[in-house]
């Protein structure tokens, strides 16, 4: 079950709505932050760097100025050592590249130039060496003054950047988990909707949560509770019907073997009995549920040939089958059993082959595709006159006999009426067409297992 919710939560349109607007309000948010702390952290980073730069050049120019020349070179190799700063000759065939292009590179030139004159040169990278390069004087010579790019913080945004990203995927995977936890208790009743639609008793939903979805799941149980004690009722009381109505027909069975009657009106009177008692049954077939809690794996095969082995005891009827083994379906056995027995007794009553007196009827079953789109297909049809095409519909309405196309028979008009009733509580397909070559051809098509 927790599965099934999991798989539909990725195949949810809501799911992924959700999820992308909470995204889109999160990287804009994220977005809007990062333009704003730029806006008012650039003033400040401009001065902290200018500053830096400034000092680092004005303290390497006085120490330079002031020591003994001889003391020089051992001053310029301890700035290297310790402070990372070095100092190179400034010469016209220097290979110097432009600055780093970013918003705070313009502001800091302008300070640092108008602090240490405005010929100071600014450079990325000097004779290949990449740093942060700014030119001074000393006398009349030229030096370059390069620091790493460690010390001029805030100079790139790369740190903003991956700080950023980090809160962008953790702000996602957030929004991941919000929409999935909103979403639940609608996957939990769309889920039970969809298992009370197919017949399943659905688990009750829990009635915890926000104060709506606590409404809409104690209401849906209650609905799920009401029905089912509809049901059971009605199975009561159609128990009940079924004693009320037959009782009388075997107290009218019991007297009518008692009564001294002429073998012609006794047997007239024994038939007109049982014509009450089919239609009696016919009414209860159509009104009697199908629980889809009772549906088990049934051998469609096997309860094929089973029918049509005890059809063909029958004098007036002539059975052919083609019958695929290994055919399995979901459903209740019994009510299958039943469908496929009212199928062949509507063709023994209203197929008769031309120039018989018996009726030859045909079962054929198939099993075609795979995995889950296997189906299986089970034919019932004889060899009769068959229906006008234009009235074929009218015989799946319940109390509808088309005597005139089928020949006379008795009934309430109910056979295909309960076929088709509980065919679609087993989610099957159900066709009706007249069959080439004369009669009437039911095909029915259920998921495979």
């Amino acid at each position: 079950m927790k599965f099934s919710l999991r798989l539909a939560s990725l195949k949810s349109g809501l799911f992924w709505r959700t999820f992308f607007l909470l995204g889109a309000l999160t990287t804009t948010s994220m977005t809007a932050w990062v333009g704003m702390i730029s806006v008012v952290q650039h003033e400040p980073q401009v001065q902290q760097i200018s500053s830096q730069v400034i000092s680092v050049v004005t303290i390497t120019h006085a120490a330079l100025t002031h020591s003994a020349p001889e003391l020089r070179r051992e001053l310029l190799f301890e700035l290297v050592s310790n402070e990372g700063i070095r100092v190179f000759p400034l010469e016209e065939d220097d290979k110097v590249e432009p600055p780093a292009s970013n918003a705070l590179m313009p502001d800091i030139e302008k300070l640092v130039k108008a602090k240490l004159g405005a010929d100071t040169r600014f450079s990325s990278k000097v004779n290949g060496v990449a740093g942060f390069w700014v030119s001074f004087n000393i006398d009349d010579d030229q030096y370059w003054l390069m620091l790493e790019r460690e010390r001029i913080r805030g100079l790139t945004g790369i740190q903003w950047l991956g700080w950023a990203s980090v809160v962008s995927v953790v702000s996602l995977v957030g929004a991941a988990f919000i929409s999935s936890l909103i979403n639940l208790p609608l996957r939990r009743l769309t889920q039970a909707t969809r298992d009370f639609a197919q017949g399943k008793r659905p688990a009750p939903l829990p009635e915890k949560g926000p104060l709506e979805i606590m409404e809409a799941n104690r209401s849906f149980n209650q609905m799920v509770d009401d029905l089912q004690q509809v049901e059971s009722d009605r199975a009561v009381i159609l128990a009940g019907i079924s004693h009320d109505l037959r009782t009388p027909l075997a107290r009218m069975q019991l007297e009518l073997e008692m009564a001294n009657l002429s073998p012609e009106a006794r047997e007239g009177m024994q038939s007109d009995i049982g014509q009450m008692d089919a239609i009696i049954g016919q009414f209860l077939d159509y009104a009697k549920p199908t629980e889809a809690s009772s549906f088990i794996n049934v051998d469609i095969s096997e309860l094929l040939a089973d029918t049509a082995h005890e059809v063909s005891r029958l004098p007036d009827v002539r059975i052919n089958t083609d019958i695929a083994p290994g055919a399995h379906a979901m459903g209740n056995a019994t009510d299958i059993k039943r469908v496929i027995n009212n199928l062949i007794e509507n063709a023994r009553r209203y197929g008769k082959t031309p120039g018989e007196e018996y009726t030859e009827i045909d079962i054929k079953c198939s099993v075609k595709g795979m995995h889950t789109s296997k189906r299986v297909t089970i034919e019932v049809q004889d060899h009769g006159a068959g229906v006008p095409a234009d009235q074929i519909e009218q015989l799946l309405k319940p109390f509808t006999r088309l005597d005139t196309a089928r020949g006379q028979a008795n009934g309430a008009g109910l056979g295909l009426a309960i076929v088709e009733r509980v065919m679609s509580r087993h989610n099957a397909e159900l066709h009706v067409r007249n069959r080439d070559g004369g009669g009437l051809q039911i095909q029915i098509v259920m998921k495979a297992l």
